[in-house]
């Protein structure tokens, strides 16, 4: 039941930055690192995670989480 979570590559994450206008990571919504799921990718805090959810209305919906400490 946990939506995919895929850790963006460098490039990935610069592409995202520059299409949504963000100046700061700290602006996108946060995820712990002690989250399971992001525990099981490995990530690191300052990574970029797409959670990418099944929808009702959309086949999908992509949501963007950075990885903080806690």
């Amino acid at each position: 039941m946990v939506p995919k979570h895929v850790v963006l590559t460098f490039k990935e994450k610069q592409d995202i930055i520059k299409m949504y206008g963000i100046k700061k990571l700290n602006q996108f919504p946060k995820i712990l690192k002690s989250d399971p799921v992001i525990m099981a990718l490995k990530a690191k805090p300052g990574d970029l995670v797409k959670i990418i959810r099944k929808s009702d209305i959309n086949k999908e919906s992509i949501y963007y989480r950075v990885v903080v400490e806690g």
